[in-house]
């Protein structure tokens, strides 16, 4: 059975370092997001990394996943000026360790000169449980993320006096 990769998007009013800010501070994350709410890392984030992440579905339930930091590229602007910034984590769980589910979580940021940052994240799931991990679960939460990280980034840029 084939499952369509759980993926999120949210144009976001505030320049791409607010937003990658908000990102990267694990520690504020139960202040603001309500899929991941608490993410313990080493500080400062690195690859190489274990991070565990606190889920909460949107049926209540909880859970602990175990990732690690797969990539982390802060903002760079190039020579067309468009804003980029990646971060990535790989599942690390039993099903990951034994071959039945494997996941790649990638967070993507672009802004173009003078636009909103553009935050895209998309979980790359294998193995022949896939099915057992949620993908649609996983949807859910993802877009309820990028609901909360474009509201947290709005704020913050706007409490700065901060324009894209």
């Amino acid at each position: 059975m084939t499952y369509e990769p759980p993926r999120a998007s949210a144009e976001i009013d505030a320049p791409i370092e607010v937003v990658w800010r908000v990102m990267v501070e694990t520690e504020s994350y139960a202040a603001w997001n309500p899929f991941v709410v608490r993410a313990e890392t080493a500080r400062p984030a690195a690859v190489g990394n274990p991070i565990i992440l606190h889920v909460t579905w949107a049926n209540g339930g909880h859970t602990r996943s175990p990732e690690r930091i797969s990539a982390l590229e802060p903002p760079v602007v190039g020579g067309d000026g468009v804003g980029v910034a990646y971060l990535a984590y790989v599942y690390e769980g039993w099903p990951a360790r034994l071959g039945l589910v494997r996941g790649v979580r990638h967070q993507r940021l672009t802004q173009r000169p003078g636009g909103p940052t553009r935050y895209e994240t998309v979980e790359d799931f294998s193995g022949p449980l896939v099915g057992l991990a949620g993908p649609e679960r996983v949807a859910e939460g993802f877009r309820r993320h990028a609901e909360a990280l474009k509201a947290r980034a709005e704020t913050l840029a706007n409490e700065s006096g901060l324009d894209h």
